[in-house]
Parts: C-alpha cells; sequence; structure tokens
C-alpha cells in the first residue's frame, strides 16, 4: 500500500504517525494493498481556497476528501473476496485526503485532546469519506461515526501497546462531535 503524506503547511506534525494511521484504517477496511493515498496538509489559506472553490462555502475547514478513481470497495462487513483482486482493480488511487493542522489544533484544545490524536481522527474522517459513507442522513451518520470511533479506538489500543505516550485511546470516543467538515 502507497501512502503519501505531503506537509506544506507550516506545522510541524507527525507524518510517520499518520502515515502508521492510515495504513491502520486501510487495512482495517481490507483496501487492497496495493492501492496509494494521498494526505495533504495545508495552511489555513489554502484549505480556504479549496473549500470555496470545491465546496462553496468561505473559510478553512480541518478536512476535505477528494476520491479519485471509482472502486468496488467492500461495505461495512465487506470483504476483499467483494471487490476482488486482479490486476485491474488492484493498483488503485483512493484519492486525496487534505488536512489543515492550523484547524486542527483549534479543534484540538476545544476537545481537550491532543493535536495528532485531532489529525488522526480528521485523517480517518477523510479515509472514510474516500471510500464511500457519508454523514448526510442520521442512519450515515451512526454508520459513518461508530466505524471511526471503532478504528480509532484500536489505532488507540496499538499505540499504548507499543508504548507511545502521545496516546489516549479513551479519547477516541469525543469524535462523534468532530469531524464534520469532512467534504468530499
Amino acid at each position: 500500500m502507497s501512502i503519501e503524506i505531503r506537509n506544506e503547511s507550516g506545522v510541524a506534525v507527525d507524518e510517520a504517525s499518520l502515515a502508521a494511521l492510515a495504513r491502520h484504517v486501510l487495512d482495517q477496511m481490507r483496501v487492497h494493498p496495493l492501492a496509494e493515498l494521498s494526505v495533504l496538509l495545508v495552511d489555513e489559506e489554502a484549505m480556504a481556497s479549496l473549500h470555496q472553490r470545491w465546496m462553496g462555502e468561505d473559510g478553512p475547514t480541518d478536512v476535505l476528501a477528494f476520491p479519485m478513481d471509482e472502486l468496488g470497495l467492500p461495505h461495512p462487513g465487506g470483504g476483499q473476496a467483494e471487490h476482488g483482486t486482479d490486476d485491474d482493480t488492484a493498483e488503485t488511487l483512493l484519492g486525496d485526503v487534505v488536512l489543515c493542522p492550523q484547524v486542527a489544533t483549534r479543534q484540538a484544545d476545544t476537545a481537550g485532546h491532543s493535536v495528532q490524536q485531532e489529525l488522526d481522527l480528521l485523517c480517518t474522517h477523510g479515509i472514510l469519506h474516500l471510500l464511500g459513507y457519508d454523514h448526510a442522513e442520521p442512519e450515515e451518520h451512526s454508520t459513518m461515526f461508530g466505524l471511526q470511533d471503532r478504528l480509532l479506538a484500536e489505532w488507540g489500543s496499538l499505540r499504548d501497546a507499543n508504548g507511545d505516550p502521545g496516546s489516549q485511546a479513551g479519547q477516541s470516543g469525543q469524535s462523534q462531535a468532530r469531524g464534520d467538515g469532512a467534504e468530499g
């Protein structure tokens, strides 16, 4: 699986941790191992420009998701067998997740957790959008945020087990009220 992290935000971010989280999410979602994902971190001005251009909304947002290829990906409970593993579907560009660390910093302060936890939440949220999840309707919201919470709790447990002091898995439940800015 190819995961490219580009930080153009001017803010120091643990890119290796973000890539590891993205790999965890994609693995748990049973995305084909040859799929490609791009995560771009931008400043508020660039995010505001993207937000206006693609969503018609003013100001910066926390996360945007831009799917690239139409995928036959599994939906909740599905597996690779449902979307095949032939060479035509193997190398697929999922799309871009664009994050704004400055917005994430403010949201982390409000939520009472670390900026890395907020970026993890937003990256997970954006990836789920790339995989076809949405939260416009109450049932969709429940499904997407339940999955987001589970993925983040698993990630927090993995990080805790590996002795990462910056992780606090118990706070992942706060994501119910977070990550609503992801659009795509």
